[in-house]
This record gives C-alpha cells, structure tokens and sequence, in this order.
C-alpha cells in the first residue's frame, strides 16, 4: 500500500543524505569475494550473492521477493516506500553475475580477495558491477534514513546480465515493471551520464563446401577459404553501415566484428575443410535498423562464399537493439542534478559501448533508462579490475540525491510514465 500523502515530503535541494561509507564498502568487498562466474553450465551462479543481499534487505526491513528465473539463477527484488506520499516509482538496477576471471596467475591480486590497496578495492566485479550495486542499495538507504520521499524505490539486483539477460527479461515481463517510471542503471561508466547504449547483433554464418584432398585443391570447396573471404568482405559492409547510418555524437559508428573462424581440423594438415563457422560480433547505434543491416552482411557473406562455391546459412543468435533517452527527460535531469549537487559540477554525457539490462528494460518494457555508475568505462572484463574505493561512497550520494529529485518531480502521471 502507498503511503500517506500527509506525510511531508523531501526537500530536494536540502543537503545529501549522508551515506554510510564503510558500509557501503564492506559490502562491495563482500559480494566481490562471492565467485558468481556466469559460465556456460554452471548453476547456483548469483544464488550466493542473492542470499547476501536479501539478508541486508531483511535488516534494513525492505520487503522484497527472490524469484529463481532459472535454476540457482534468482532475482532480488525489494520496493522501498518513501513514506511521504503518492509519486512516481524509480528503479536502480545491478546485476551479480560476472565473467570468468580466466588465468587467475594473470592477475598481480587474488580475483576475489576483494583488497583494499592504494586506494582501489580489487577483484573480479569491483567496477563491473558490485559496487555499483552496493553503492545504489546503500544510496537507497541514506535517502530513506535521511526522512520521507514521495513515491517509491524498486532496487533490482538481477541476474544473468553477463548472459542472456534472463534476468531482465523476467523482470521486464512482471507486473511491476509497468509501474516503474525510470531506471537508473549502476553499470560503470566513469562518471558519465550514458544517454545511449550501442545494440548488438550476433550473427552465426555455417559454410558448407567440399572436403578434398590437399594435393587436389581442384576437388575441393574449401569453406576456410569462404570464411576467409567474408572476413575481407565485411570491412567493406562496416564502411557500408558507417555511410548508410552515419556516427553518433556519443555512441560512435557502427562496427562489424569477426569473432569466429573455425574450419579444418589441425591435426590433419592435408585436407581442404568442407565445413566451417564463422561468427560476427555487430554493435549498432541509436538509429540503425538491424533487419536492413543483418540482410545486408547476410548478402555480403553469401557472395563473397559464392567465389569459391561455397553456401552459407546465416542466423541471427542475439538481437539487442541500440537504445536511446532524450537529454532533457525528467530521469536524465534529476541524475544530472544530483551530480552536480556532489561534485559541484556537471557531469559528461556518453555512451554505454555495449549493451546492458537497460537495453532489455527498455526494449521489452518501454521503460527510460540510463547508465551512471562506479568504476572505469574500460576496466571490465580485464585483468587487475579495481574500483576506486571513494567513488563508491561518491555514487551512493549521487543516487540519493537523484532519487529525492526525481521523486519530488510531482505525482506520477495518469496511465505511467514521466
């Protein structure tokens, strides 16, 4: 139930709300110190994670649901009454999941001893993304400490982010997803404000040729050759995508990625491969329409496959549009807001340069997002990742501090929305 509207709301420019930074910490270190790896296979990955979280959910009195999307694979999902009123619903959004920390004798500190060291907090998911989410849970809870608030929070802390965003799908999918007005979402982006996220389009091309002999090449359509060939041809598709759909200001131009070419067979040196695969790693910007440009590589493939008699079946494996939020939205306007409130300045605007579950929010539930959180744009993913332990304490206070601004931006409107 909503609560009261004679309770008094929030002032939105009174002072931050102060943040409980050692706690905010601690629990960064917690959750890096949890190997929550999504690798293909693997079960119980966020389960650990999911459990921590849910008992600081339970101290903190949130109510909230842990709904297994998949098995072992489960949202945490609490909605924070702000006491002061009717209002719009924000949602902050993190994920738990993280990839592999691959050979851990790469890395100069344990992937998940979670050290504090010359400032930074180290370890597999410090920046991508579990200080995000222990900066969003705890900014949460210094607004609501700090008194009432019109509305209502949705923390999310969903799963399969590093996937298939099952999780996001799930929750996109609920009830409550149509009663959210807007997303932050915590993914790292080195203090920028992402108004925009790159899409992503995973293409699978099979080549089917002939095996021959390796002395009588005549005999033979080698699909390594194809594969060969499309690779060449695809520099000339990305040039295609960059005229056709030109460069965004934030998001960059369109790329087109061979990631895949496997054909032949290594121990048998002496035989032309009739069978091959080729994967394509496409990022899109706002604009781009996926059916026009994954026809046109489709085609590009086929021809190039066809100089040396080889066919091709394309399939799309993934489809994440390029996502998009007008600067002056009422969601875009209270972070900024925020920002400045802590920093004493403006932030930067950018891009997210892949795809997040704010991509899958946006697209399945029409809901604004936008990305704003803890740790390097390019740390993740790599060796050594390290969030810098002040901006932890930083972006709780920012997420407060937007919160109270988006809340206080008036009674949510009929049918939803901002």
């Amino acid at each position: 139930m909503r609560s009261s509207p004679s309770a008094v709301p929030s002032d939105p420019d009174a002072g931050v709300p102060e943040v409980d930074e050692a706690a905010a910490v601690a629990f960064t270190q917690d959750l890096v110190r949890l190997r929550t790896v999504n690798a293909a296979g693997a079960t119980a990955v966020e389960r650990p994670a999911a459990d921590l979280v849910s008992r600081l959910f339970t101290a903190f009195g949130w109510p909230h649901e842990v709904v297994a999307v998949a098995p072992g694979r489960p949202n945490v999902v609490a909605v924070v009454e702000g006491g002061g009123g009717p209002g719009r619903t924000l949602m902050f959004e993190g994920h738990t999941d993280v990839v592999t920390e691959g050979d851990a004798g790469d890395w100069t500190v344990d992937p998940y001893g979670a050290e504090l060291r010359d400032g930074r907090l180290w370890g597999r998911g410090a920046a991508d993304m579990k200080s995000g989410v222990a900066a969003m849970v705890h900014g949460v809870r210094a607004l609501q400490r700090a008194g009432p608030f019109p509305g209502r929070i949705v923390v999310g802390v969903l799963c399969d982010e590093e996937g298939l965003m099952l999780g996001a799908k799930a929750f996109a999918a609920s009830p409550l997803a149509a009663e959210v007005d807007g997303v932050i979402v915590c993914e790292p982006e080195g203090y920028e404000v992402c108004t925009s996220a790159r899409g992503g389009i995973r293409l699978r091309l099979d080549l089917r040729g002939e095996m021959a002999h390796g002395a009588m090449p005549q005999e033979g359509r080698s699909a390594l050759v194809a594969g060969a060939r499309i690779v060449a041809a695809l520099a000339e598709a990305e040039a295609w995508a960059l005229r056709r759909y030109g460069t965004h200001p934030h998001a960059g131009a369109v790329t087109v990625t061979p990631t895949v070419l496997r054909a032949g067979d290594p121990d048998q040196l002496n035989v032309i491969p009739g069978r091959g695969v080729l994967g394509i790693d496409v990022r899109t910007v706002p604009g781009t329409d996926h059916t026009e440009l994954t026809e046109h590589l489709r085609q590009a493939a086929v021809d190039a496959a066809d100089t040396v008699g080889v066919t091709v079946e394309a399939a799309v494996v993934d489809d994440r549009p390029a996502v998009e939020i007008d600067a002056a939205h009422p969601l875009v306007a209270a972070l900024v807001a925020g920002h400045r409130q802590v920093h004493g300045a403006a932030p930067r605007f950018g891009a997210v340069p892949g795809t997040t579950d704010g991509t899958i929010l946006t697209r399945d539930a029409g809901l604004p997002t936008v990305v704003y959180g803890p740790g390097g744009k390019w740390i993740a993913h790599q060796k050594d990742e390290y969030v810098e332990v002040r901006e932890i304490a930083e972006y709780a206070r920012v997420y407060a501090a937007a919160a109270r601004h988006f809340l206080n931006g008036g009674a949510r409107p009929e049918g939803g929305g901002t």
